[in-house]
């Protein structure tokens, strides 16, 4: 079985809707794949009628965390989308974002940058919008090459020039959040250095304590000595490691299926849900 546990749609920050990306799945040979937006599960409707005969479809979601001043991102799979109490946090993180996205393009054109709200928003569509949405309207004006150039210090890392700070939940509430709403939580790529500053191995381990089922070991911005430490750290902690793309469509350079999971690892995910189940596909729209 290939099974990647990570991708998003326009649903999100994603270029493929929610059904291209099922149908990619299966095209590049996927058996399961899970779509996991930012703070959001609007697409899984729309994924799940298009989704084609011998692929699964894991519902899920990628939550905006924040520990330490540190952030970070918390995958949550096959929890009940309809819990109150999550659902309210993921309003919260989600309505959050259009103010902070439009922040950005004040402090970008303060920079210099010819940038404006109509153009990040219509990159964005009907997603819920972002930073990547920001720095692809800065690979359209040639301020940068690649959105990868626009995630440092000069653009929208944390800390950035143009980075504004957005809601985050807190790890550990929101582990106990989904928990509530029967789904397994894993930390996302939690040695993506590039990215900016990353979580202590201490405080994984007290995420650990309070219910984290696994972390992301396999991803296209851990490098072979990250991932070996990730897999010993997560032997020493209990925890499950999985392996995913994090796909977003033509906006990264990451495909399909690039890294994948356990099929053992995937089937004791699937046992520790209780809020929702895998779905799979009968033929699709």
């Amino acid at each position: 079985m290939r099974i990647d546990l990570h991708c998003h749609s326009t649903a999100s920050d994603g270029t493929d809707t929610p059904a291209e990306l099922v149908r990619n799945a299966a095209a590049a040979g996927l058996d399961v794949v899970a779509l996991t937006d930012h703070d959001t599960t609007r697409g899984h409707a729309e994924a799940v009628a298009a989704l084609p005969e011998g692929l699964t479809l894991v519902t899920g979601a990628e939550l905006s965390c924040r520990v330490d001043g540190v952030s970070m991102h918390l995958l949550a799979y096959l929890f009940d989308p309809g819990e109150p109490a999550l659902l309210a946090e993921r309003e919260l993180v989600r309505d959050d974002r259009v103010p902070r996205a439009r922040a950005m393009v004040d402090r970008l054109r303060d920079l210099g940058v010819p940038v404006t709200w109509e153009q990040v928003a219509r990159i964005a569509g009907d997603g819920s919008v972002g930073r990547p949405h920001v720095a692809t309207a800065l690979v359209e004006l040639g301020v940068v090459r690649s959105v990868d150039e626009a995630f440092t210090a000069d653009w929208l890392a944390d800390g950035g020039r143009a980075h504004v700070p957005k809601h985050e939940t807190d790890p550990f509430e929101a582990i106990r959040l989904v928990k509530a709403a029967g789904g397994v939580t894993v930390f996302a790529h939690p040695g993506a250095g590039k990215r900016g500053r990353t979580v202590p191995e201490s405080a994984i381990a007290e995420m650990a304590a309070a219910g984290l089922d696994g972390i992301e070991v396999d991803h296209m911005d851990h490098d072979p000595e990250t991932r070996a430490r990730l897999r010993g750290l997560a032997k020493e902690l209990g925890l499950l490691t999985t392996g995913s793309s994090d796909y977003h469509g033509s906006r990264k350079t990451c495909v399909l299926g690039e890294y994948t999971t356990d099929p053992e690892v995937y089937g004791e995910i699937t046992r520790r849900a209780t809020g929702a189940f895998p779905v799979p596909g009968t033929g699709g729209a």
